[in-house]
């Protein structure tokens, strides 16, 4: 090639892969967010009271029916890094709030179409990412000023939030019985006056398939789903004084495997004889104590309790529950106030638990062990739902869940706004009149931001069969008029005072909503290229199923 050549057809090669490189970052931010809006839309319809519920199906087969947003995208199985970072948002709601899970996907999508439109405007998606994060912190202040202060002695506003999160799930015409329950456990738990949070590992929640959701129950003790082990032996013990061992009450194994051989029956007896009294020596040692109840750690190398052991403490009217899982043993502890028993050398008398009551109790074609009425409990509740079937059971589990956290919501951050979309317009037209005092591109962007609050009135009036952009326009209208707490009452099908209809929730929960999504939006529109890593082994495959002249 002449060297005129080289420069002059050259020339023109070095542009047009200049030109091909700064078009690459903005296709690959456009790819990123159309996959964000994709995942937002596949959730949108399942939105507020009147949203719809999705039926997943898992590859092995297993069926969940449901509308909690975190659930569905946990359950989907999303490839697009991008739409990846969606399901992380709602995770992150669902730890930080535990219920806005779907509201947060819908408001990231939201974001992610008005900053499509400001980048097809030219401007810089630094300068975006910069103003929505100024933007959300303003609608923080702003959200501020409307709140309602909550004393946590208000029993009715509590309910009142728990309800508001139950009304758009699945098990919601139960909303009156879990309610209260939710309220309750938490209560429990927690020292009203000086409270800052709540740990939900206190509340523990025990599903048994039969009977409706109507007969979940909230019991101020401990419930354990298997039943009763051994025959002859008691089924309700009266003072119970309660032991939890971590020891086996079997014949012992040697450390390695190994064969006796027996020759004849005397040998046999003999073997059979030390069994026993082996035995009886650790049930007496339990008896001696005083424990009448007994609760047994599931073993994995070897039955925790034999046969024979099961007829000794039977025999001694102690009642056995076995198979209590290794996790559950922290809460025994503190809820019934012993210590866990590692060898029967140690098994005295002040490391038991005292409780007023424990017995087998029926329940629709299974039994259940209850444990109530304990002397010094610790601060936890045991809360027993019931469900005709696995999904329902599911389901109500997912829903009670998202009631304990809304009032953990209200515990951290005492405070209730107004629901159905009341919240999302009033920040709206207040981050519209502040971007009118903002100067250059950066009112743009607040205005965008405020548009994109919308979605949420929008999607709930669309779910509830109302005509979204009138309902959305009177709404708008109302607020400008100053009715703050003017809202969506999908029940009657038109727009109310939405405080009135008791529709509030935590201000935790919009809060963190929308920074969140501000958040994963601001991530998603500072990427500008994906490179994918392969693993060294995969590129040595690559290299060898590659034909010796497919380099020509």
């Amino acid at each position: 090639m002449s060297q005129g050549g080289f420069f002059g057809g050259g020339g023109d090669n070095v542009s047009r892969s200049e030109y091909k490189d700064k078009d690459k970052p903005s296709q690959i931010r456009f790819s990123n967010i159309t996959a964000g809006k994709a995942v937002a839309d596949a959730i949108r319809t399942s939105l507020g009271p009147r949203g719809m519920d999705k039926m997943i199906q898992s590859s092995n087969g297993d069926v969940t029916i449901t509308n909690d947003g975190a659930t569905i995208l946990k359950q989907m199985q999303v490839l697009h890094p991008a739409a990846k970072m969606l399901v992380e948002l709602s995770k992150a709601q669902d730890v930080e709030a535990g219920d806005g899970t779907t509201s947060v996907v819908v408001l990231a999508g939201s974001f992610l179409d008005a900053s499509s439109n400001l980048l097809q405007r030219g401007i810089h998606p630094t300068v975006i990412s910069e103003a929505f994060q100024r933007a959300a912190a303003k609608s923080s202040e702003i959200l501020e000023t409307m709140v309602t202060p909550l004393d946590l002695g208000d029993r009715e506003s509590l309910l009142k939030s728990a309800s508001t999160s139950l009304n758009s799930k699945v098990v919601s015409q139960y909303s009156s019985i879990l309610s209260p329950i939710a309220v309750d456990a938490v209560m429990k738990v927690i020292d009203p006056a000086t409270a800052k949070n709540v740990d939900l590992k206190d509340i523990k929640i025990v599903k048994k398939l039969g009977g409706t959701v109507e007969d979940t129950e909230l019991i101020d003790g401990l419930v354990f789903t298997s039943k009763i082990s051994g025959a002859g032996g008691p089924n309700k013990v009266e003072k119970a004084k309660v032991g939890l061992i971590q020891f086996c009450i079997s014949p012992p194994k040697t450390d390695m495997d190994n064969q006796v051989i027996v020759s004849d029956y005397t040998q046999m007896d003999r073997v059979l004889r030390e069994e026993r009294a082996y035995i009886l020596e650790i049930v007496k040692k339990i008896k001696k104590s005083g424990c009448n109840v007994l609760l047994i750690q599931k073993s994995i190398l070897r039955d925790a309790v034999s046969d024979l052991a099961l007829h000794f403490l039977a025999k001694m009217k102690i009642l056995v529950v076995k198979d209590v899982e290794r996790e559950d043993v922290e809460f025994v502890c503190k809820t019934l106030g012993c210590r866990p028993i590692a060898s029967v050398d140690h098994f005295l008398p002040e490391y038991l638990g005292t409780a007023e009551l424990v017995e087998e109790v029926q329940t629709g074609t299974s039994k259940i062990v209850k444990v109530t009425g304990i002397a010094n409990p610790g601060q936890t509740v045991t809360v027993l739902i019931r469900g005709s079937n696995k999904l329902v059971l599911e389901e109500a589990d997912r829903s009670l869940h998202d009631a304990l956290c809304v009032i953990r919501c209200l515990v951290k951050k005492r405070a209730l706004i107004a629901g159905g979309g009341a919240p999302e317009i009033e920040l709206s037209l207040k981050l519209m009149e502040y971007a009118n005092t903002l100067t250059g591109i950066e009112q743009y962007c607040f205005r965008a931001f405020a548009e994109a609050l919308e979605v949420i009135p929008f999607t709930l009036a669309e779910n509830a069969g109302l005509n979204p952009i009138a309902t959305v326009t009177e709404l708008r209208t109302r607020h400008a008029l100053g009715e703050k707490t003017a809202g969506i009452n999908v029940r009657k099908g038109a727009i109310t005072n939405i405080l009135e209809e008791s529709v509030v929730q935590p201000i935790l929960v919009t809060v963190s909503a929308i920074n969140l999504a501000a958040e994963t939006v601001r991530s998603i529109l500072k990427i500008d290229d994906i490179v994918t890593c392969l693993n060294l082994s995969e590129l040595n495959v690559k290299e060898k199923n590659t034909p010796e002249d497919s380099t020509n």
